[in-house]
């Protein structure tokens, strides 16, 4: 069981990676299209390159940007973010017992659990209503057709599910084996693990 969640992080991994890469990417050729004339029209190169100062600037990367940074935050957040990842206010947390620890660890989790399965029907009837709006100028390269917004907002929905299935799984393993570690916890683990592999 650990390889196949071992596999999914890491095919998780390499997804938002290549999100962010196009993001990125797609933010230089915008740069580019955008101030490319000007530049060569202020070097006074236009006769010598007449392509380059031709150039348009494209529209659809603005929304490909939009819809695309839609897609990181979403997805990440569901597969790739660990538990510890994310900002806490934990100074009462951490100042308590550990029994204390693992009744607000769960109480967390249920909350969490709760509000986004009650969420959870009215978001996806919102999301398949998004259906008849579609993009302004990014288009399906397969199809030519423009792109509906429930398409593009559908990683909200898996979010939903996929964050409420994590934190039912957090709520069951801390009333199994108590309250997630600290990170000071992790760290001390790992440090005293590194000593006993050292050789006496």
């Amino acid at each position: 069981m650990k390889t196949v969640f071992r596999w999914v992080s890491r095919v998780s991994d390499a997804i938002a990676a290549t999100l962010l890469a196009v993001i990125f990417f797609t933010f230089l050729l915008q740069i580019a299209t955008r101030y490319a004339p000007k530049i060569i029209d202020y070097f006074g190169l236009a006769e010598t390159f007449p392509a380059l100062g031709a150039i348009q600037p494209l529209g659809w990367t603005l929304e490909l940007i939009a819809i695309l940074w839609v897609w990181v935050i979403f997805f990440s957040c569901a597969f790739v973010v660990r538990e510890w990842d994310h900002v806490k206010f934990d100074i009462i947390y951490l100042s308590v017992s550990r029994r204390t620890r693992t009744i607000f660890a769960v109480i967390s989790a249920v909350a969490i659990v709760a509000g986004m399965l009650y969420a959870l029907l009215p978001t996806l009837d919102y999301i398949d209503w998004m259906k008849i709006r579609k993009t302004s100028t990014v288009r399906n390269p397969f199809t030519g057709g423009k792109i509906p917004m429930r398409t593009i907002f559908s990683v909200y929905g898996a979010f939903m599910i996929v964050v409420a299935i994590r934190y039912a799984w957090l709520a069951i393993d801390t009333i199994r084996n108590g309250p997630p570690k600290t990170e000071l916890e992790v760290v001390l683990e790992a440090e005293a693990a590194a000593e006993a592999e050292k050789p006496s």
